[in-house]
């Protein structure tokens, strides 16, 4: 009965039961908990953004070697990130303003030098040599599914389609899910800003069915403060043909974050989140912290993408290295409100089936399948 009251276009275009994906949260979205949302019938999605291309591949091997169903990677393809790069020379072009921030943070939080043994994607630059190395990964390993968590992917669509590779698109506006269309995406995530990670100026409420509208036929994901069946229910009703779920699953034994960032998220209230530029440089929905109280104070402007990274970073991976849940308490959407104990990420994706099944059942014949 589930299977025919969720059946989407999604469920057919990717060869999964149901039409929820787990969104690609970098470093949180780890073989292990993408495997485990493939296997309980949705899209498991790598969250592959600070990989470096090694590392990537072993993701994806080690991901087919934990599921036999489709699943997908998640990198980022900003457009305004530099080209031949190194940590070294984009480091020389940083503020000491910034640079003196960072330290005097350091030591007034007594926050040692981070382990670079334990360090995720150490030693990374963020420039465009390096996004495209991670493409070559994906095409040279044919995932089933890849998402461009932010920026453009036009780029490499033609290649992809030649391989059997899917190719996804992370909106924030209308405008650029137009574009996204004209490079020949094949779905749509339209995020709003009540999503964690990067995101948007726009409610879901407000920016899914816009963007239905703006690129139907094309099947549409809702993302953005869905955590549980009423929440896959109402985006069905806005025309989308599934979700894309991140900060549900970032509370799981499975989620490559630390035991105390998964704390914070089950504590935490929506309104204990803000939207702001001081980790990326791009705006990024996250967990208050005393880091970005701090920054905003300070009266710095935060730096574009990478540089703002290269000074924030360090600080996040020294504090998180030394358990500081009050400075690197993680990113995080305001359906963290909703969230209230570390639960499998099957047993959440099967609990916000049978409450969409229940609801959708209740107000229409079993028989309807909906085609996106």
């Amino acid at each position: 009965m589930s299977e025919k009251v969720l059946h989407t276009a999604i469920c057919d275009l990717f060869g999964i039961k149901y039409p929820i994906l787990l969104a690609g949260m970098g470093g949180a979205s780890t073989p292990a908990l993408a495997a485990a949302v493939s296997n309980a019938g949705g899209l498991g999605v790598l969250g592959a953004a600070a990989c470096a291309p090694d590392e990537l591949r072993q993701w994806i091997r080690r991901t087919r070697e934990l599921t036999d169903k489709p699943f997908g990677v998640d990198t980022l393809l900003p457009s305004t990130v530099p080209s031949g790069g190194s940590v070294q020379k984009f480091k020389a072009e940083l503020p000491q303003a910034h640079i003196d921030f960072a330290r005097e943070f350091k030591r007034r939080h007594n926050l040692p030098d981070p382990d670079p043994a334990k360090m995720h994607g150490r030693g990374l630059a963020f420039s465009r040599e390096f996004f495209n190395q991670q493409i070559e990964v994906v095409l040279e390993e044919r995932v089933p599914v890849y998402v461009a968590g932010l920026g453009d992917p036009g780029f490499m669509i033609p290649e992809a389609h030649k391989r059997g590779i899917k190719v996804m698109a992370v909106a924030g506006a209308v405008k650029h899910a137009r574009r996204f269309v004209d490079s020949g995406v094949d779905v749509i995530v339209a995020q709003g800003t009540d999503g964690g990670g990067h995101n948007s100026r726009v409610g879901t409420m407000v920016l899914v069915p816009q963007v239905v509208d703006a690129v139907r036929p094309l099947p549409v994901l809702a993302a953005g403060g869905i955590a549980d069946g009423r929440g896959l229910v109402a985006a069905l009703a806005l025309g989308a043909a599934g979700v894309w779920i991140g900060t549900p699953f970032l509370a799981t034994p499975e989620a490559g974050i630390e035991d105390f960032q998964k704390e914070a998220i089950v504590e935490a209230s929506s309104e204990d989140t803000v939207v702001a530029r001081c980790l990326t440089g791009k705006p990024a929905r996250f967990i208050k912290n005393k880091w970005a109280e701090e920054f905003e104070a300070s009266g710095l402007k935060p730096l574009p993408m990478p540089f703002q990274g290269l000074i924030a970073m360090p600080v996040m991976e020294a504090a998180r290295q030394a358990g500081r849940k009050d400075i690197v308490p993680g990113f995080a959407g305001q359906s963290i409100g909703m969230i209230r104990k570390i639960r499998p990420a099957r047993e959440i994706l099967e609990q916000m089936v049978a409450e969409a099944v229940e609801i959708l059942s209740k107000s229409m014949p079993a028989t309807v399948r909906f085609a996106g």
